[in-house]
C-alpha cells in the first residue's frame, strides 16, 4: 500500500481524478472506447453487452424525443446521433472480426445476441432475413431518414430566416419595457440556440443515411469474406458456408439496422415537431381523438367493411364497437364539460356585470408613446441586426453621445422596430408618435450625394439627400471610387439614416428636452454644486420656467452645455422677472462668447448683417405699439423682411459666410420668431451678445432701398 501510494499519476490523469464533473468523463471514456473497439479484438460475451447496450441506447433516445416538449430540450441530440452511428459502425467493425476468425464454429461465433437475431428473429432462414435486412433498411434509408433530413435542411433554412424578425422582436419588447435586460439576454440566446441545433440537425441527419449505407456495405462484405473464409481456409462445403455466414452476417446487419432505425424514428420526431406546451403523446392524443364525429364515422366505415364476406368479420366489428364506445365516452364527456363550463358562467355573470366597467377599459389600456422612434422596412432590419454586421445600433449610441457632449443634455434612447407597412427600403423617424422624416436606403447601395462642386453625371437612381435636400444619386458598389474621384460624397446606407437622424434630433432638440431631462441635468450639476442648485430650483425660478428658458434656447440652436453660466443668470435675475422670455435674453447675453464661437469658431472679425436704420426704426415703433410678440407688423412690410433677408442669406452663403443678422436687443427675439420658420439657417444675435474683443463687419444691409 506504501508503494501505491507513492505512485505519481500523470498530470492529465490527475485532472481527471481530482474533476468535481465526473460525468465530463464520460465523453472522453467513450470515445476512446469506440476506438479500442475498432482496433482490440473483443470477445463474443463482450459483444453481447455493447449490442445489448446500443439497443437500450436507442430505446432511451426514441422514449426521451418522444416526452420533449420542445427541441431544445433535448440539445445534445445532434451528438447523441454521431455517437451512436459510430458506436454501431465500431460494433460493425468487430463483430465483421469475431464472424471472419470464428464463424466456422457455429452460428453463436460472434455471441448470444447475434445468433438469436440469425435463429429466432427470422427463423433460421438466411433469405428470409436478406429480404427482412433489405426491407429494413429501404425503411430506414429512404423513408424515415431522408424525410428528417429534408425536415432538417428546412428548419436550418427557416430559423435562420426568422432570425433577424425574432431578434427585433425582442429589442422592440425591451425598448418599451416590457421585458428585462436578462429575459431579453434569454430569449436571444434561445433564438441563437435554436438556430444552431437545426443547423447541427442538418449536418447530424447526414451521420444516419451514412450509417444505412455502411450497414448494407458491411453486410454484403461480411456474406462475401465469410464465403471465401470458409471456402478457401477452413475448407467447408459451400451449402454449409453460405448458411453460417450468411445468418451471421445478417444477423450482424439485423442487430445494427433495429437500433439504428429507432433512432431514425427519433431524429424524424425530433425535427418534425411544431413547438407546444406538451409532448408528443399528449399531442397526439388530444388532437388525434378530439373529436367524437370523426371516431363514429370511422366506425361506421370500419363496421360496414366487417359485413362484407370474406372479411374478418369479428376483428372490423370488434374494432367499430371500440370506436363507436370510445366516441360515446367522449360524447358525454365534452356535454358534461359544456354544462359545468355554462353553470360556472351564469354563475360568474353577475360579478362580471359589476366589473364591466372596469374590464372594457383601464388605464393599462394606455401605452406610452416613445419619445424617438425609427421605424424600418423588411430589407432594412440588416441594418439593425447585429447578427447580420448591421452597425446601426452602434451608430446611433455615437450619435446619442455626441450629442450629449455638445448639446448639452442626453437625448431620449431610439427605439427601433421593423414595420410591413412601409415600403421594404423605406425608413420612418416618429418624435412622440409623429412622423418628423422618411426616406429610402437602399442596403449594399452607396449614396453619392453632390455638395455642389461633383462634376460629371453617374449611373443610378437620381433622388435627394433626405437629411439636407441635397441633389444625390444611388449607385452600385462598384462606381463608389469614380464617383468619390468627381467629387461626389460617397456614404452607404446605415450613414444615410443615421445622418438623418442625427439632423432631426438636433433640429427638434427644444422638443426632446423634457422635465425628466431637466431634473436629471439639475441632479448632475448638483453633484458638484449643490448649493448653487438649490438656491435656484424652485426657491427663485421653477423647473417649468427653467424648462421653457432652456428649449428658448435650444430652438435657436444655442448648446446648453455651459448649465452653471445659465444657472447662475437666473439666480441673479430671478427675483426680478419670471418671464422666460426676458429670462431667456439675459442667459444669452451671459453666453455670448460661446454663441458667438458656435457661429464663428476662431474668427476675430464677425461678418454679419444688420438692418437698415430706417427700417430699424419703424420695427421700434411698431414694438413699442404692439407690445413684444409683434403682432402690429404691417404685412407689407413683413413680407418686404422677409424677401430681403432671403436675398442677403443667399448672398452670404454664397461668399461662405455663416448667415447672421445683427440687430438691437428689443427686435432680436421678434426678428428670430419672425424669419425661424422661413429661413432656419439664418441666426439673429443681438449687439450685447457680441463680446468686446470681437469687431464686426457689415456685408450686407436688409431693408436697404435700392439706389
Amino acid at each position: 500500500m506504501n508503494a501505491l501510494s507513492n505512485v505519481k499519476l500523470p498530470p492529465w490523469l490527475q485532472g481527471l481524478a481530482s474533476s468535481p464533473n465526473k460525468s465530463s468523463l464520460a465523453a472522453p471514456l467513450l470515445i476512446i472506447m469506440l476506438l479500442a473497439m475498432m482496433i482490440l479484438p473483443l470477445p463474443a460475451f463482450v459483444l453481447d453487452i455493447f449490442f445489448s447496450f446500443n439497443i437500450a441506447l436507442s430505446v432511451i433516445v426514441l422514449l426521451t424525443s418522444l416526452y420533449t416538449v420542445k427541441p431544445l430540450d433535448f440539445m445534445s441530440f445532434p451528438t447523441i446521433l454521431l455517437v451512436s452511428t459510430m458506436l454501431r459502425l465500431s460494433l460493425n467493425v468487430a463483430s465483421t472480426r469475431v464472424v471472419l476468425t470464428e464463424g466456422h464454429t457455429g452460428a453463436d461465433a460472434a455471441g448470444k445476441v447475434i445468433e438469436a437475431f440469425g435463429h429466432f428473429l427470422i427463423g433460421g432462414n438466411y433469405t428470409v432475413g436478406i429480404v427482412v435486412f433489405i426491407i429494413l433498411t429501404i425503411i430506414n434509408f429512404v423513408v424515415v431518414t431522408k424525410g428528417a433530413g429534408r425536415i432538417a435542411e428546412v428548419g436550418a433554412r427557416f430559423a435562420l430566416d426568422a432570425m433577424p424578425g425574432k431578434q427585433m422582436a425582442i429589442d422592440a419588447d425591451l425598448n418599451a419595457g416590457l421585458i428585462g435586460e436578462a429575459d431579453a439576454k434569454k430569449r436571444r440566446s434561445e433564438v441563437s440556440m435554436e438556430a444552431e441545433f437545426y443547423g447541427a440537425m442538418d449536418g447530424a441527419s447526414k451521420y444516419v443515411r451514412g450509417d444505412a449505407v455502411a450497414g448494407i456495405m458491411v453486410t454484403v462484405i461480411n456474406v462475401i469474406g465469410g464465403l471465401l473464409v470458409g471456402l478457401i481456409q477452413h475448407d467447408m462445403p459451400f451449402s454449409d458456408a453460405l448458411k453460417n455466414y450468411t445468418l451471421l452476417a445478417i444477423g450482424d446487419g439485423l442487430v445494427a439496422q433495429i437500433p439504428s432505425l429507432i433512432i431514425s424514428v427519433a431524429a424524424g420526431i425530433v425535427v418534425s415537431r411544431v413547438a407546444s406546451d406538451e409532448d408528443i403523446g399528449t399531442q397526439l392524443v388530444g388532437e388525434l381523438f378530439a373529436k367524437p364525429e370523426v371516431l363514429y364515422i370511422t366506425a361506421g366505415i370500419i363496421g360496414g367493411m366487417g359485413l362484407i364476406p370474406g372479411m374478418p368479420n369479428l376483428v372490423f366489428i370488434l374494432l367499430a364497437s371500440t370506436l363507436a364506445g370510445s366516441a360515446y365516452l367522449m360524447s358525454k364527456k365534452k356535454v358534461q364539460k359544456v354544462a359545468a363550463e355554462t353553470a360556472a358562467a351564469e354563475a360568474a355573470a353577475p360579478a362580471a356585470a359589476a366589473t364591466s366597467e372596469q374590464e372594457e377599459a383601464t388605464w393599462q389600456d394606455i401605452m406610452p408613446v416613445d419619445t424617438l422612434g425609427l421605424e424600418v422596412g423588411y430589407r432594412l432590419i440588416p441594418l439593425v441586426d447585429k447578427t447580420q454586421g448591421g452597425e446601426l445600433l452602434k451608430r446611433i449610441k455615437g450619435i446619442r453621445k455626441k450629442f450629449a457632449q455638445e448639446v448639452g443634455f442626453l437625448a431620449p434612447p431610439v427605439h427601433i422596430r421593423d414595420n410591413l407597412e412601409l415600403k421594404p427600403s423605406a425608413y420612418r423617424i416618429a418624435l412622440k408618435g409623429v412622423e418628423v422624416g422618411a426616406g429610402e436606403a437602399f442596403n449594399g447601395q452607396f449614396l453619392a450625394i453632390n455638395p455642389g462642386m461633383a462634376s460629371g453625371t453617374l449611373q443610378g437612381m437620381v433622388t435627394t439627400d433626405p437629411a439636407f435636400g441635397l441633389p444625390a444619386v444611388w449607385i452600385d458598389a462598384s462606381l463608389r471610387d469614380q464617383a468619390q474621384g468627381m467629387g461626389y460624397t460617397v456614404v452607404d446606407a446605415g450613414t444615410v439614416v443615421a445622418t438623418h437622424l442625427n439632423h432631426l434630433i438636433t433640429t427638434h432638440a427644444s422638443e426632446l428636452l423634457g422635465r425628466s431631462e431637466v431634473q436629471s441635468l439639475l441632479d448632475h450639476l448638483a453633484k458638484e454644486s449643490p448649493k448653487l442648485v438649490e438656491d435656484l430650483v424652485p426657491k427663485m425660478v421653477s423647473i417649468s420656467t427653467l424648462q421653457k428658458v432652456l428649449q428658448n434656447l435650444l430652438a435657436e440652436g444655442v448648446h446648453i452645455r455651459d448649465m452653471r453660466t445659465i444657472i447662475e443668470t437666473l439666480a441673479e435675475h430671478g427675483a426680478h422677472t419670471q418671464d422666460a422670455g426676458d429670462l431667456t435674453a439675459l442667459v444669452r447675453i451671459a453666453l455670448g462668447r460661446a454663441i458667438v464661437q458656435q457661429l464663428f469658431p476662431g474668427a476675430g472679425e464677425l461678418s454679419v448683417m444688420t438692418l437698415d436704420n430706417r427700417l430699424e426704426r419703424l420695427l421700434m415703433q411698431a414694438l413699442a405699439a404692439s407690445g413684444p410678440d409683434g403682432a402690429g407688423i404691417e404685412p407689407g412690410l413683413a413680407d418686404t423682411i422677409a424677401q430681403q433677408a432671403a436675398a442677403a442669406t443667399q448672398q452670404q452663403e454664397a461668399l461662405g459666410l455663416t448667415p447672421v443678422l445683427l440687430v438691437p436687443g428689443p427686435l432680436r427675439a421678434l426678428l428670430s420668431r419672425f424669419l425661424r420658420r422661413s429661413l432656419p439657417q439664418l441666426k439673429v444675435l443681438s449687439h450685447a451678445e457680441i463680446p468686446e474683443s470681437k469687431t464686426i463687419r457689415v456685408t450686407a444691409l436688409v431693408g436697404q432701398q435700392p439706389a
